[in-house]
């Protein structure tokens, strides 16, 4: 594993946040060279975007139309999502007839986002420094982003560029003993003799209201998500939790994974994990 830069995984980890490059301006990340792969050192996020769109892009769907019903979106609002990440909101959003933008710090992501979501202006940003004007937006939603920034400032940056009223809303992963994904990582920590993850604040009840409250704003819904994860057979399931890990590595945990696997085994050969999501919606001042 030393020779290897953290791995996204399938929870976009809760201490590993991987940005542009440090002195690109939001839309001047220096794209990828064609016909040579990122830099997974320089650009974990780029060097894993088709595979993470392929096995974790639509995989927090479930979760959408709630936190959108609660942030209130209509034909014609204005939406950013930040940490658009492949794109798969992006596209759900302009078929609802919002009009979304999207931001997202990994150039890799972005140009996969703008493919599929043609028509819809994305760009190269992080979540602390977001290149639009004050009050541009309606809304705001970040799902399974918060956790790789600064949240203060990520939030700060957020309500900043909302209208006055207008609602940022939230979701990522629920405590750990609700993911069924978690057993799996654990069994990786312990054929790796590494410690065990853990939950971070923003995981438990009360941490997704208490981070927008301690922004200024006032909290107007909150609730559980299920969003379970399929997995077709053997190899998909292993991809899509080492994900970013090269053969190697593949190769030692594969066992690993499949033994912590076998309770979420279906007949047909697959992998069906029950997980959840928290999410929460709040209101900056009118």
């Amino acid at each position: 594993m030393t020779a290897q830069p953290p791995a996204p995984g399938p929870h976009a980890h809760d201490d590993a946040a991987p940005d542009a490059a440090p002195d690109a301006a939001p839309d001047e990340a220096p794209a990828p060279v064609p016909g040579e792969a990122p830099d997974p050192w320089a650009d974990p996020w780029s060097a894993v975007a088709a595979g993470w769109a392929r096995t974790w892009g639509s995989f927090a769907r479930p979760v959408w139309d709630p936190l959108l019903a609660a942030a209130g979106v209509a034909p014609g609002a204005r939406v950013l999502d930040v940490g658009c990440g492949s794109g798969e909101l992006l596209e759900h959003l302009a078929a609802r007839g919002a009009r979304p933008v999207g931001v997202d710090p990994a150039p890799g992501m972005v140009a996969l986002a703008r493919r599929r979501a043609p028509g819809v202006a994305v760009h190269a940003a992080a979540f602390e420094e977001l290149p639009f004007d004050d009050g541009t937006f309606d809304v705001v939603t970040a799902v399974n982003a918060l956790q790789l920034a600064d949240p203060d400032e990520a939030l700060d940056e957020a309500a900043r560029v909302l209208v006055p009223g207008g609602a940022l809303a939230l979701a990522g992963w629920a405590e750990r003993e609700r993911n069924d994904v978690d057993a799996l990582e654990r069994a990786v920590a312990v054929a790796l003799d590494d410690d065990p993850p853990t939950d971070g604040p923003l995981r438990l009840p009360g941490g997704l209201e208490a981070a927008l409250g301690d922004a200024g704003l006032a909290v107007v819904a909150a609730g559980v998500a299920a969003v379970p994860w399929t997995a077709p057979d053997d190899d998909a399931l292993v991809a899509g939790i080492l994900l970013g890990e090269d053969e190697p590595v593949l190769a030692e945990l594969r066992d690993a994974v499949l033994r912590a696997a076998r309770p979420f085994r279906t007949a047909g050969g697959g992998y069906r994990l029950r997980n959840a999501f928290r999410w929460a919606v709040g209101r900056t001042l009118a």
